[in-house]
């Protein structure tokens, strides 16, 4: 007799897309010591927190000190101050939240893999490409998975035209990472009508929002019906710096209901169960992101990411390669020139010119000929990126 492993583990490849690229970026590093290496790959954040956030850890921290006003356990789904701050947020989008329905936790990605725990057996709709953790989370639960391929033809926004009126759980991301691209109004509605039609959910990633520019939905919930159909999940890692502070928020309506249970509620225990909260220091920290100061802060941080993606679309726009994002995204989602494959490209990249990338194929079967840059390294680092490509490309 011997213990038994959850099998399903077998289904997901041995290593994380990202540990790969950081093995052979330690190889080459090992064999060329000398060599300045620009890391284009990861979309991780450079600029600090903003004196605003910073100012409320530090006024947090200082409460955490005295006895008067030292708190332990946070509550399960968050203190009703960091609550009401995101459900004063989303009033610009012009949806109106509870708040009993958002739910705070230490990130999206957290949260995108946790989400499975509420449902059963259904078969999962997942884009290809896209972020490896909707795959690997719903794998390692056993779940069906069937992709919404998408291409260039599409834009690499699938659609449900075609698909069979079946109930499935739906990952949608907009704007989409990795390729940046984002859902219009009308392609938004086909799949929100989709969903009531079919008695689908649709698992809404809108971690990207605040780099939309144009009018495109910021949330899921502008969507009439969306209530009805849709979680939605979101972070400040990407708009407000904070991927190593941690703080997310899972919205989930008290509209939204599966064979009469609410899942809200459904939610709500499985958090009260399995996770203890974030610390109030950043919870504060969140707070004062969310404030009117905050929020301008983070648009400059913003803005100074797409002034980099701006530099790496203007040169692929000269140079003749197709790409997608870099207008409402920070990532560029290019096509590999002279015909290689991801990996080819990203040897190519780290060899040539020190350059790392993600390579597409890392996102999905569908991502393969296709590679990811990220504009979130410095101005100046982005710079020498884009001299260094210009020579070679």
């Amino acid at each position: 007799m011997s213990l038994k492993l959850n099998d399903h583990y077998k289904n997901v490849k041995e290593s994380y897309l990202f540990s790969d690229i950081a093995k052979r970026v330690a190889a080459y590093t090992e064999k060329h010591p000398e060599a300045k290496i620009i890391r284009l790959g990861i979309g991780d954040v450079t600029l600090p927190l903003t004196p605003t956030v910073i100012s409320a850890m530090e006024k947090a921290v200082a409460e955490m000190g005295k006895k008067e006003t030292f708190r332990g356990y946070a509550p399960e789904y968050g203190y009703d101050f960091i609550r009401q701050a995101v459900a004063d947020y989303y009033k610009k989008f012009g949806v109106t939240l509870s708040l009993n329905e958002v739910f705070v936790s230490d990130g999206a990605k957290s949260d995108v893999g946790n989400i499975v725990d509420i449902f059963g057996d259904n078969t999962v709709l997942i884009p290809d490409p896209v972020y490896p953790v909707y795959l690997d989370s719903n794998l390692m639960s056993g779940r069906r998975v069937s992709f919404l391929k998408a291409s260039s033809e599409d834009g690499f926004l699938p659609m449900p035209s075609g698909l069979k009126e079946d109930s499935y759980l739906i990952y949608l991301c907009s704007p989409n990472n990795p390729t940046g691209a984002v859902y219009n109004r009308e392609q938004l509605t086909a799949w929100v009508n989709f969903a009531l039609k079919t008695g689908s959910v649709i698992i809404f990633d809108s971690a990207y929002e605040a780099y939309i520019k144009g009018d495109y939905p910021h949330s899921v919930y502008e969507i009439p019906g969306a209530e009805k159909c849709a979680v939605e999940i979101c972070s400040l890692s990407k708009t407000a710096g904070f991927t190593g502070t941690r703080c997310a928020w899972t919205i989930m309506p008290d509209t939204l209901t599966v064979d009469g249970v609410v899942l809200n509620k459904r939610w709500a225990r499985r958090q009260a169960t399995k996770f203890n909260g974030v610390p109030y220091v950043i919870q504060r920290a969140a707070e004062a992101a969310l404030s009117p100061e905050g929020q301008k802060e983070s648009e400059a941080s913003v803005a100074y990411y797409m002034g980099n993606a701006a530099l790496l679309a203007d040169l692929f726009t000269r140079k003749g390669i197709w790409f997608t994002g870099g207008i409402c995204s920070p990532y560029i989602w290019l096509k590999c020139p002279n015909g290689m494959n991801s990996w080819e490209f990203f040897d190519s990249l780290l060899e040539n010119v020190q350059v790392v990338g993600t390579p597409g194929s890392g996102f999905g079967e569908c991502g393969e000929g296709y590679f990811r840059l990220t504009s979130f390294g410095s101005r100046e680092a982005t710079e020498e990126a884009v001299g260094r490509l210009e020579k070679f490309l």
